[in-house]
């Protein structure tokens, strides 16, 4: 898993698995298997499903670039604690997931306690359940 920083502000996290690496098959069977973690973490609270590409598709302006098929985010809260209101402004969190054809390329940005980050983390791993052709 690649941790970067994008727009010079943001904190991410971003893998790339290939569609032979696992033995899900689209974008909504990925996005099953989140919403299904997410619903079975003691902490976790699924929000909802938010399909940016039919968003930004309907959009007179919006633009999408022709190597993404799709993308959606499963939005969700683990929030065990709210001691400060400006915790308000990090969360809830989202698992970004764009189908780029061969492969899907998932991304989250960081949640300020690190061992949520190694849940997410854990959950994306996952997902890569099957040895690629390609290696």
């Amino acid at each position: 898993m690649n941790q970067s920083i994008f727009m010079d502000k943001y904190p991410i996290r971003t893998i790339e698995i290939l569609k032979t690496e696992t033995n899900h098959d689209n974008l909504n069977e990925i996005c099953d298997y989140f919403i299904n973690k997410v619903k079975h973490h003691p902490k976790g609270a699924y929000i909802g499903l938010f399909d940016h590409y039919a968003h930004t598709e309907q959009l007179e302006d919006g633009v999408i670039i022709p190597e993404i098929k799709g993308a959606k985010l499963v939005v969700f809260c683990f929030g065990p604690k709210l001691l400060d209101p400006r915790a308000l402004a990090v969360r809830p969190r989202s698992i970004g997931v764009a189908d780029m054809g061969d492969r899907f390329f998932l991304t989250f940005m960081e949640p300020p306690v690190d061992a949520l980050t190694s849940v997410m983390e854990s959950w994306i791993y996952g997902l890569k359940n099957k040895e690629s052709s390609l290696s």
